[in-house]
């Protein structure tokens, strides 16, 4: 549990901490990373979290489909105000320089949050709990390019490395603060009552939302591109392969 949580503080921190050896300016780089976590998201999102959430509660699976949509719908919301930064857009122009972007990094947070929640370690969390792992995994492949968009947001926003650094500190805390909430302080209120099979329900929504936006925001206009290709399908592949594991 505790590896989980070092793991995810340490993606975020490592991914922002890298704006100051990899220019900003030029993201071609990060598309096939882009590609590889939204199919490894997407992936993962169809064949566990789903799944999962409709086996916890058999005699009522409709009821998961609306909190789907409700997650699919409230990270429309959240990106209103995050600016796409959650699947790596990053920002080379900023209107308000000199002003912390609260509300980017309230939406960010709460992402984040819901996204650490959902990795529960129990038996009464069903196979969710047996893939720990595997969804850790895409957790933390999917922050490595937010991580890295939101840096280059803040050093533009606030000029310097060093002023951003707590901002970044304090998205790197939301994943592992909603593994240990989950895990230590509301575990069994999550795992009664069909709560725990809602919260999946919800941030897969999330996920769905998250994943196909960038896997056809990598490829606008429709064209062959080999890099990309050979980044999703590997992305495909490992969520499978871990599966089978």
């Amino acid at each position: 549990m505790w590896f989980a949580v070092l793991l995810l503080f340490l993606t975020v921190l490592g991914a922002g901490w890298s704006t100051r050896l990899v220019p900003t300016a030029s993201t071609v780089w990060m598309k096939p990373l882009l590609a590889f976590s939204g199919a490894y998201l997407f992936t993962l999102t169809i064949t566990h979290l789903l799944p999962e959430a409709l086996l916890l509660v058999p005699g009522n699976m409709h009821r998961i489909g609306y909190f789907v949509l409700a997650g699919f719908f409230g990270q429309l919301v959240l990106e209103v105000f995050s600016q796409g930064v959650e699947h790596g857009h990053v920002h080379h122009h900023s209107d308000h320089v000199g002003h912390v972007p609260f509300l980017l990094l309230f939406s960010l947070v709460i992402h984040s949050f819901l996204e650490g929640s959902i990795l529960v370690k129990a038996p009464e969390a069903g196979a969710m709990s047996d893939n720990f792992y595997a969804i850790l995994t895409g957790v933390a492949l999917h922050h490595i390019p937010a991580a890295f968009a939101l840096m280059a947001a803040l050093r533009l926003r606030l000029g310097s490395f060093r002023k951003a650094l707590p901002l970044l500190v304090l998205f790197a805390l939301a994943a592992p603060v909603g593994i240990i909430v989950s895990n230590y302080v509301v575990l069994d209120q999550l795992l009664t009552g069909g709560l725990y099979a809602a919260l999946l329900g919800f941030v897969a929504g999330n996920f769905l939302h998250v994943s196909t936006t960038i896997l056809f925001e990598t490829s606008p206009e429709h064209k062959l591109n080999l890099p990309k290709l050979a980044a999703t399908l590997a992305g495909t592949l490992l969520a499978l392969g871990v599966e089978a594991l």
